[in-house]
């Protein structure tokens, strides 16, 4: 199958990157100027910022709402933006989907970023939300059942490195994870993965970007070695919760998503692997209004049920 054509408008209408170094503060306020105004965002029952008050230091979130109800599952959300870009308004309509189509109340997190924040700090803010939810599940509405985490590219990594924290301090409460087109392997070998060198370019992300996109984060500290910076490299799997992985047809990230799938089924977790046919990196931010696209929040409320 070829790129979407919708996609492939959206990709030629995209001006050139900026020459020379990339410099986060233009990027952010790149982003943050394609933000949506609040009175056209999807409307729910319930919008709330609040602070998470974790080990690590008090962490913005917001929490959604779709309907009225007392308690119920809880899904912790982890937005992407190469540890760097990224923020709760980037992704709240991310969130909002989310809410909505699974019935859960979501708890966005505003995690400290790269290069400001060095390693491990946006990691431990995940986490310790993560806790958090766990220790004021009463405040927040949680029924005790149903605690899963999602996150897209880099907020799935957070989604598997938390997990995998979370596990290994006995903390048995996650009872999903959701990783859309994640990046696993800071290591970026172009010779680990096929798909690195098939979708090498013309898809949007392309693989000669991943160094310099991810160097705030990897110049931070974060070592591409380390289990928790590259989660495919974990030895052991066995334990971990079940999963929905969803990766693009021509997202140069598509394999190692696969492989990670392939690694947890053989480690006897229970999980379901998706790929999206047409799709580049990031079609569930930014093409999630195309129907085809839309469908990876609904397959996420299907697996959360």
């Amino acid at each position: 199958m070829s790129l979407h054509p919708e996609i492939a408008r959206v990709l030629a209408t995209l001006p050139a990157p900026p020459p020379g170094p990339l410099d986060p503060a233009v990027l952010r306020a790149d982003e943050e100027s394609h933000v949506v105004p609040l009175s056209d965002r999807l409307p729910l029952h319930d919008v709330r910022d609040t602070t998470a008050t974790t080990p690590y230091g008090d962490v913005p979130v917001r929490i959604y709402s779709a309907v009225e109800a007392k308690s119920g599952g809880v899904l912790v959300y982890l937005h992407g933006g190469a540890f760097f870009l990224g923020s709760l308004e980037t992704h709240d309509h991310v969130a909002r989907a989310l809410a909505k189509e699974s019935g859960l109340t979501v708890v966005s997190v505003g995690y400290r970023r790269a290069p400001e924040a060095a390693y491990p700090a946006g990691l431990q803010d995940c986490y310790g939300v993560v806790r958090w939810v766990v220790e004021h599940g009463d405040e927040i509405g949680w029924d005790g059942q149903t605690l899963a985490l999602a996150g897209d590219s880099s907020g799935a990594t957070y989604v598997a490195a938390v997990a995998a924290m979370a596990h290994d301090d006995g903390l048995s409460a996650i009872t999903h994870q959701v990783l859309y087109y994640p990046s696993l392997d800071l290591d970026f070998d172009v010779h680990r993965y096929a798909s690195l060198r098939e979708n090498a370019e013309g898809y949007g992300l392309e693989t000669a970007g991943l160094k310099p996109f991810n160097a705030f984060y990897l110049d931070s500290g974060a070592d591409p070695a380390d289990p928790l910076v590259s989660p495919i490299k974990r030895t052991d799997l066995t334990g971990l919760p079940t999963a929905l992985i969803l990766t693009g047809e021509f997202d140069p990230l598509r394999d190692e998503g696969e492989s990670y799938g392939e690694r947890l089924r053989r480690a006897g977790v229970d999980v379901t692997v998706t790929r999206y046919e047409g799709a580049g990196h990031g079609f569930v931010q930014h093409f999630s209004w195309l129907p085809e696209y839309h469908r990876a929040f609904e397959q996420t409320a299907e697996f959360l049920r």
